[in-house]
């Protein structure tokens, strides 16, 4: 019912129309007119509940875990709440696909595993060591280490994607402690200024929605991404402040207004190149075309 699971479920009914499609969703962050009317949809909890039967149920060939709470500026100050939506919830998705022998887990991890970047190197590579900064940086990178732990334990294929600020149409923008564009738009609704923590200078690669769905597909199907680890998204870098600027054009009006900087990231800059060759990404979709279509 978020962002990335409602608008892969329309690219495979698009693309792939005899697919079957079963999603889980507590719509904690999620809504219900965003799942697709061919979706077996249940409404359910991946920590508190019991997801056995619904793996018994359906026999999934394929399974994306999409599911996570992503507030990393929030994550030093709800640790228990984010370890168990993010590593608890994982290791239940795990367990359930190696009973059910799915043929590959995809999972999105985050950039934030990456912290500042190994001794300061940017842009940050797969085969980086990983430094996550934060609570929910550890929670992503403890996710990783388990699923290859279970491909090499019980054989469980597995691709980990790791996006980059992915945006766009069916965003929740309700949230105020993530998807910094979306927070952007519910200010300017209302009236607020748009907010910057620091000089607005920190680089982000922000990435469409769009160009990511035919990777998506890819990471689940190709043999390629099999056991792979991949950056995917924006090939172009934007400071904050110059994202701002974009939104207020899209919009029509705005305001910025600046606070005190918070404990984050400065520049997240990753590279892209494995993306193009294992997952077959193609930015195509500059910042401000995917802003005004998410407008």
């Amino acid at each position: 019912a978020g962002l990335l699971g409602s608008r892969l479920a329309e690219y495979y009914r698009k693309n792939y129309p005899d697919t079957k499609i079963v999603g889980i969703d507590n719509l904690s962050g999620g809504f219900r007119e965003n799942v697709h009317k061919d979706t077996i949809f249940y409404e359910t909890d991946l920590v508190s509940e019991n997801i056995q039967g619904i793996f018994s149920a359906h026999q999934p060939d394929y399974v994306y875990h999409f599911a996570a709470y992503a507030a990393e500026g929030l994550s030093p100050f709800i640790r228990t709440y984010n370890y168990n939506n993010n590593v608890v919830a994982t290791a239940k998705i795990v367990n359930e696909c190696i009973r059910a022998n799915v043929k590959r887990l995809v999972f999105t991890s985050s950039m934030a595993v990456y912290g500042h970047g190994w001794e300061g190197k940017r842009p940050f590579e797969e085969i980086d060591p990983p430094a996550p900064i934060d609570p929910y940086g550890i929670a992503k990178f403890a996710c990783e280490m388990d699923i290859k732990a279970a491909g090499e334990q019980h054989g469980l294929d597995w691709t980990i994607i790791r996006p980059h600020n992915v945006y766009g149409r069916n965003q929740n923008i309700w949230d105020k402690y993530r998807n910094v564009l979306g927070i952007w738009m519910y200010q300017n609704l209302n009236g607020e200024k748009l907010s910057i923590f620091g000089d607005g200078e920190q680089t982000r690669a922000f990435s469409c929605i769009d160009d990511s769905l035919e990777p998506f597909w890819n990471a689940a199907t190709s043999p390629k991404a099999s056991k792979e680890i991949v950056n995917l998204g924006g090939i172009h870098n934007h400071s904050i402040k110059e994202a701002a600027e974009i939104l207020i054009d899209v919009m029509g009006s705005g305001e910025v207004v600046h606070y005190e900087q918070r404990h984050e990231v400065k520049h997240c800059v990753p590279t892209y190149e494995k993306s193009v060759d294992v997952l077959g990404f193609n930015h195509t979709t500059d910042l401000k075309e995917g802003l005004t279509d998410m407008w």
